[in-house]
């Protein structure tokens, strides 16, 4: 793996002497995430640290970037992904789905700036309500698109995006094609998105979205955060049209909380779906930037017929990040309830990161309607 990383900037580097590339950055991280639950639906035998119920993978993520002209730049992320042996070791499965040591180009992007328009074409991640990469995995999702932003108008970001080509959530399970072969697949038919994001009034943040993936689903986002004087409010509403199945679905959501920077939050959320379809998932897997999302266990608060509650609060204290997350739900769709309360104790160790989770999961509809518990560790190293 140190070989790879180490050719991969060497050969960078030297073609940035050659070309006289400026501005040339290197950055990255190197993960180890171990996840074991006793979840005895998926093992009858399902016990805490047991091999048939653990799950583990390390991924080695470098990235560079560098200006290539005066207005254009280009960046590109390697990603490496092994088991370590830990696989038929200690685990039985892997965070990306797939037990082959394989590393792959994550984002491939060329831009361009002219006045206060950018265009950006590639492979990259995207960050938009209905359409963004998922980072919870050792390696993020990733897009091959087209996107062009401009802040011509005060206080005003507009954004527009063509998605041809994913390689999907990074999905516990097999979320991730095989990298061995292709990668990326076809993004539905390709699927446009237009978007404004206003923060003319600082304390407020308003955006509006729109999504067009041809001949599958249709959909819009709207949202309004409020961050004034430590009170932290904010509202969503989005629709889903989905062709296939001839549906369409909403839902809404609400947050309130207060905060206190580098201290303390909490907050509570309300979120609601109808009774016709899905609405308020990422259309590229399942986790969801609706308010009431659970911790872990994603896709339960955005089908249909749910109403979802969080409460969450988060402290600093004595270089310790404590945090407790709670979600539940009544999932009218599967005639179920669902419950998931995460507890985390994580600290920073210079550049290294170390985080410890415990998950408690309740949901009626899996595992015979059983709790089940969850332990997580996470390593992550920055440089």
């Amino acid at each position: 793996m140190k070989i790879v990383k180490m050719s991969l900037v060497a050969a960078m580097l030297t073609g940035a002497s050659a070309f006289a590339i400026d501005n040339v950055k290197v950055s990255g991280n190197a993960k180890l995430f171990y996840s074991t639950q006793d979840d005895s639906k998926a093992n009858p035998d399902a016990s805490l640290f047991d091999k048939s119920s653990s799950t583990g993978e390390a991924s080695l993520n470098v990235g560079l970037t560098a200006d290539l002209t005066e207005g254009v730049s280009a960046g590109t992320t390697l990603n490496a992904i092994s088991t370590l042996g830990l696989y038929n070791n200690i685990v039985s499965s892997t965070w990306t789905g797939g037990i082959q040591d394989t590393f792959f180009f994550g984002e491939a992007w060329l831009a361009a700036t002219a006045g206060k328009t950018t265009g950006k074409i590639g492979r990259m991640q995207l960050d938009t309500p209905l359409v963004f990469s998922e980072t919870w995995s050792v390696v993020a999702n990733t897009f091959e698109a087209a996107v062009l932003i401009n802040q011509d108008l005060p206080g005003t970001t507009l954004v527009g995006a063509y998605v041809g080509q994913h390689n999907s959530a990074a999905a516990l399970g097999g979320g991730f094609d095989d990298f061995t072969t292709s990668p990326f697949k076809s993004f539905y038919n390709g699927a446009y998105a237009i978007g404004a994001v206003n923060n003319s009034f600082e304390p407020l943040t308003a955006q509006a979205w729109y999504y067009d993936a041809q001949q599958a689903v249709k959909a819009y986002w709207l949202q309004a955060d409020l961050d004034l004087s430590g009170i932290v409010a904010g509202v969503q509403y989005t629709g889903a049209d989905w062709y296939a199945s001839d549906t369409t679905g909403t839902a809404f959501a609400a947050k309130l909380g207060f905060e206190m920077k580098d201290k303390f939050s909490i907050s509570g959320a309300y979120s609601s779906v109808d009774d016709k379809a899905t609405a308020g998932a990422n259309l590229a897997g399942s986790q969801s930037k609706l308010y009431t999302e659970a911790w872990w266990y994603y896709g339960i608060i955005t089908k249909a017929d749910t109403t979802a509650y969080n409460v969450t609060a988060t402290a600093s204290v004595s270089d310790f990040d404590l945090g407790v997350y709670y979600t539940q739900a009544q999932v009218g769709a599967d005639d179920a309830d669902f419950t998931e309360a995460t507890f985390e104790v994580a600290k920073p160790f210079g550049p290294l990161d170390v985080g410890l989770y415990y998950i408690y999961t309740k949901y009626d509809a899996d595992n015979n309607g059983d709790a089940y518990n969850t332990v997580q560790a996470y390593l992550t190293y920055n440089f």
